[in-house]
């Protein structure tokens, strides 16, 4: 086959590396498929128990055949059904040990279409893996493939919360105790469809919700700050948990992944997030003592806000209003600049707003004493969060999702991006 396409393109006057190339990776695609073929047909089904959860035992019933696709293409496996003489339930115990159990994709194909749908589009996905792989499978089985793995990992993930609000040990090892262990939340809006959002409140024009509400929490440890000062995130210790659910729920996620990072036996242990109630709520009901820092950029839009508000066509007065204040804000002098605000007469309704926001979040703008400890003082990692781990995959132009689908991807992008999808496919193989 090789030879013929060498000859074939010397016919048509040149020589094609990249044909060649192509006509190679097949032949050996097919050569490895009958290795495997072959070694396959070993795994006969007998290091598996006969005996049935019921008490009774699996006897041998036929032998079938099923096609089974890889990554080096169509094997044909032999295997045998069985049968509990007892309750009469069925199953393949070459299957079982195969794991292709109620599936025609091996596992290394599983993994490369979760992995390419956790990243791209579905058809962007199925095109790349034909490109480089030389495996053809279509949008559909990748979105069927990527979703089931997803929806596999979320019940991975809820066996640890469940564990960790039972007090229960994590179930992973803690290398060391962390100096800062750092918690932010955040939450984005995931375009749905129609049927996800009915009778929900939106801001479109005819008053529907377009959108479901993703809470992301990311969680990550400091041991140092860089010359100047700023804080500096430990390399490759940022995780993620994130799901379309309400903030009570959510709760337990994320104290579960803070366990899990070594919350028990931090040093120190900070909250990060915006003026939201329910991150506040959420922090002291799961991580009472943290100290709880609001993102100072957001306070510093607030005092922007109200500049532009106060001086609409006067850009110099308005910085020259703005300045000191957010001097106050920068050393973290929250009483001397609610006394500033008190002054203002105009815009009573805005200026209240103002005020209370900075009256129930004194505590955790002390910006001062925060940079002097070398905390940080901004939840820009969830936020970058929320834009690569979520906005990057599900939020592209003409996606619309279900719930049940989006969570199975955020989860499995969760689990991936936090560097545990490997941990993942280890324990699920073992169970």
């Amino acid at each position: 086959m090789i030879d013929l396409a060498y000859r074939d393109r010397q016919r048509q006057g040149g020589f094609d590396f990249e044909a060649l190339e192509t006509a190679t990776r097949s032949v050996l695609h097919a050569c490895g498929a009958m290795v495997l073929e072959y070694l396959l047909e070993m795994e006969d089904g007998s290091a598996l128990s006969r005996s049935c959860p019921c008490g009774g035992s699996f006897l041998d019933h036929k032998r079938q055949e099923k096609t089974v696709r890889s990554v080096l293409g169509p094997l044909q496996l032999r295997r045998t059904r069985q049968r509990c003489n007892r309750c009469g339930s069925w199953r393949v115990p070459e299957d079982l040990l195969l794991d292709v159990v109620k599936t025609g994709f091996s596992p290394g194909l599983r993994r490369m279409m979760a992995k390419s749908g956790s990243e791209l589009s579905f058809e962007r996905a199925g095109s790349l893996l034909e490109e480089l792989a030389g495996v053809q499978v279509t949008p559909k089985e990748i979105e069927r493939v990527s979703e089931k793995i997803g929806g596999d990992i979320a019940r991975w993930q809820q066996a640890q919360v469940e564990r960790a609000m039972q007090a229960q040990p994590p179930g992973v090892e803690i290398p060391q105790a962390p100096q800062t262990l750092c918690i932010a939340q955040d939450a984005t809006g995931v375009p749905v469809l129609r049927r996800e959002t009915e009778g929900r409140k939106g801001k479109a024009a005819d008053g529907q919700a377009r959108t479901r509400e993703v809470k992301l929490g990311a969680v990550f440890t400091q041991s140092t700050a860089d010359a100047e000062g700023p804080p500096v995130r430990d390399p490759q210790s940022t995780t993620y948990v994130g799901k379309i659910e309400t903030a009570e729920s959510f709760g337990p996620r994320l104290y579960s992944e803070a366990v899990q990072r070594g919350l028990e036996k931090a040093s120190r242990v900070v909250v990060l997030g915006d003026g939201a109630p329910w991150i506040w709520n959420l922090a002291e009901e799961h991580f009472p003592g943290a100290i709880q820092i609001l993102d100072f950029y957001h306070a510093q839009e607030k005092l922007c806000g109200l500049a532009k508000l106060l001086h609409p066509e006067n850009p110099v007065a308005r910085q020259a209003w703005l300045d000191p204040l957010a001097e106050l804000l920068w050393e973290g002098q929250i009483p001397a600049l609610l006394q500033r605000l008190r002054r203002l007469r105009s815009h009573p309704a805005e200026v209240k707003t103002t005020l209370e926001y900075f009256q129930n979040n004194q505590q955790r703008m002390r910006y001062g004493q925060f940079r002097a400890q070398n905390l940080f003082i901004g939840s820009g990692v969830v936020e970058a969060g929320c834009r690569s781990v979520i906005g990057e995959r599900l939020k592209k132009s003409g996606m619309h999702w279900s719930v049940r689908g989006a969570n199975a991807i955020i989860a499995l992008r969760c689990c991936i991006e936090s560097h545990r999808f490997e941990d993942y496919w280890q324990e699920r193989r073992a169970a």
